[in-house]
């Protein structure tokens, strides 16, 4: 007998077409879209967040995404990624779903639905997408949160749900128990078509044919691991650096600007804004792929260049390192000497890119969003009928 269809209420910080707030954008939409075509009702609350430069939308929406309700409520005071819609408490008014996704952490309106969950004694999974462990900025405020809301909320959660083995050991380590951590994981996209070549990036950055050219996506912000990107285009006087994201506006772009007006560095340096989808013209433009960051619970863009076919080095605290196998990337410690030296490596080896190249879509093919979303499915399941300590050893936790 198959089973029923679920109703799920997924809260979220930010959701698609939010794209400049990076991997968990993507990963948010993967899953709903697959839950929805296997039969399940999925509601999204959200805020109208869309970037970091514009300002959010005062009034509320509600549309249809991936057959998907998603109602992006009004959104009038912002900070960073984090909106303060007032209307949220109107929006869950009356629902009763069998599970709500959290996908977030510290953010208001994950923490507001986690409250409200608790209260009515609906079951609830908590996914902190690498931001349970504070650090980077503000770290006392973040802690103190921690200990009046954050913790309380995630011990009361049915299962917490992380990207990557690395994540679940850091939630652990936070004081969660290990029998309600389960590892999900996330997909990869499928590979796409043959169409752009890379040759017209190329052309329109200024860019010769011939040059080695090093790219990183995602957030313009400290603990990405950029000044190592700059440090290898220091070192090779013919490589080009691309960098595609938002500014994370805490300095690290300010110091980009500064490194592009080095006499040495003039025209090599490539800072573009975030794109609307995958930058796949600009993947498969790249000799390599690089992202060194200091903490990354999976690490979308990574796994984007990989199933482009593009050669991969990324550092060991990245989750999606695990995702890897022999030969399909270079795994180095987030340290510039180690860094530097194997995108060195890569941009020199023409031998050693193609067989990375070859392995990044190996990995890719491997790794499929459908069996992602079985173990989602499974974590919910769990979930609303509140066995989850119970099961997640059947989940391979």
């Amino acid at each position: 007998m198959r089973d029923r269809p679920l109703s799920i209420l997924l809260a979220a910080p930010a959701y698609w077409p939010a794209v400049a707030f990076g991997g968990p954008i993507p990963v948010g939409r993967e899953l709903v879209r697959r839950l929805t075509e296997r039969g399940h009702r999925v509601e999204v609350v959200t805020t109208s967040l869309l970037d970091l430069h514009r300002r959010p939308a005062r009034r509320s929406a509600t549309t249809v995404v991936d057959g998907a309700t998603v109602h992006a409520l009004g959104t009038p005071l912002a900070y960073r990624w984090m909106g303060f819609p007032p209307t949220l408490p109107l929006a869950l008014r009356g629902r009763r779903p069998d599970v709500v996704h959290l996908f977030g952490f510290r953010d208001p309106v994950t923490t507001g639905t986690g409250l409200w969950a608790r209260a009515r004694r609906i079951p609830y999974v908590l996914e902190p997408l690498g931001m349970f462990r504070p650090r980077l900025r503000k770290v006392r405020a973040k802690e103190a949160f921690d200990r009046a809301l954050g913790r309380p909320l995630a011990r009361a959660a049915e299962a917490v749900v992380t990207a990557s083995r690395h994540e679940g050991e850091d939630v652990v380590a936070c004081g969660i128990d290990p029998a309600r951590v389960v590892v999900r994981g996330n997909g990869f996209p499928d590979p796409p078509g043959p169409e752009l070549d890379g040759r017209g990036a190329r052309d329109r950055l200024g860019i010769p044919p011939d040059a080695p050219v090093a790219l990183y996506v995602g957030r313009i912000a400290d603990g990405k691991g950029i000044e190592h990107l700059v440090e290898v285009a220091r070192r090779n006087a013919a490589a080009h650096v691309v960098l595609v994201g938002p500014d994370d506006r805490h300095g690290a772009s300010a110091r980009l600007r500064a490194a592009e007006r080095e006499s040495g560095l003039a025209g090599r340096l490539h800072v573009l804004p975030p794109t609307a989808g995958p930058p796949t013209e600009l993947y498969r433009a790249a000799d390599v792929f690089v992202l060194a960051s200091e903490g990354e619970s999976f690490g979308m863009v990574a796994a984007e260049a990989a199933a482009a076919g593009t050669a991969v080095v990324v550092s060991d605290r990245s989750g999606i390192a695990g995702s890897f196998g022999d030969g399909e990337a270079l795994v180095v410690p987030a340290e510039r000497e180690a860094v530097v030296g194997a995108v060195g490596r890569v941009l020199a080896d023409a031998e050693l890119r193609a067989r990375l190249a070859a392995g990044a879509l190996e990995a890719a093919r491997r790794g499929s969003w459908d069996a992602v979303a079985d173990r989602q499915e499974a974590i919910y399941r769990a979930a609303a009928a509140r066995t989850v300590a119970t099961k997640l050893s059947m989940l391979g936790s």
